[in-house]
């Protein structure tokens, strides 16, 4: 299993789009529309404020129809993040994520924000660890 520097180092996409708490929820997922992303990040300076995803925008703004032109991320981001960090393995990561319901994992290296770690880049990661396998089995059977 590789750590989840070596995962975060060969995405296609590998910048952090970020939002501050006064952002309005609208201008928010706008900017994840326009990006084809779930998740923003949510800095205050350099410092690691949370993260608002789709989810929060459902759960905390459209369900309790709160208007998304006056609230601002702020209001309805995730506070208390789970974090991960380079070194930690994606098995690891997956089990996390798994046990706790989440979809992204903020990746922090002495408290700095250095990446964003999506389900969808632990199971690329594991397919292609699967692939590699199958095709080293079908090798030895081949006797190669």
């Amino acid at each position: 299993m590789k750590t989840v520097a070596e995962i975060l180092k060969v995405r296609v996409h590998s910048s952090i789009i970020s939002v501050t708490p006064a952002t309005t929820v609208l201008e928010a997922v706008t900017l994840m529309s326009d990006t084809d992303i779930s998740a923003l990040m949510v800095l205050d300076g350099e410092a690691v404020a949370g993260i608002i995803t789709e989810r929060d925008f459902v759960r905390r703004v459209a369900r309790m129809e709160r208007s998304s032109y006056a609230t601002t991320v702020g209001d309805v981001m995730t506070r208390n993040l789970i974090t991960v960090g380079p070194l930690d393995r994606s098995r690891f990561c997956m089990q996390l994520m798994i046990e706790k319901n989440l979809r992204h994992l903020p990746v922090l290296e002495d408290g700095k924000l250095v990446g964003l770690l999506s389900i969808r880049d632990l199971v690329k990661d594991v397919i292609a660890e699967q692939d590699g396998l199958i095709n080293h089995l079908e090798q030895y059977i081949r006797g190669e």
